[in-house]
């Protein structure tokens, strides 16, 4: 069994910053892509940034030069800073992880976190 667990988000000013975690757990035998999406109310979850294996990492265009997606290969951990927040960054976001479990070795499945909050204010 694979778990993720999420923190970091919260309420801030724009032009604030946060910094949202995601660490896996579980019987892991290899990770590819680790990354970020997000659902606004009303609004399609949309990919706001992933990063591979091997660290090659894309972004959407809205959050270009001010999210930093990040990981930590030891701890299964998943970082996104976000700097210079704008209200329209508000939104649940949620991690996704490419995992695969030590009893199906190269088998990859999706992952999902539980959800941050993240809200923006004016």
């Amino acid at each position: 069994q694979v778990q993720l667990v999420e923190s970091g988000g919260g309420l801030v000013q724009a032009g604030g910053s946060l910094r949202l975690s995601c660490a896996a757990s579980g019987s892991i035998f290899s990770i590819n892509d680790m990354g970020w999406y997000r659902q606004a109310p009303g609004k399609q979850r949309e990919l706001v940034a992933v990063i591979s294996s091997v660290g090659r990492t894309h972004y959407a265009d809205s959050v270009k030069g001010r999210f930093t997606i990040s990981r930590d290969n030891a701890k299964n951990t998943v970082f996104l800073q976000m700097n210079s927040l704008k209200p329209e960054d508000t939104a649940v976001y949620y991690c996704k992880q490419e995992i695969a479990e030590i009893a199906t070795m190269l088998v990859f499945k999706d992952y999902w976190g539980q959800g941050t909050q993240v809200t923006v204010s004016s």
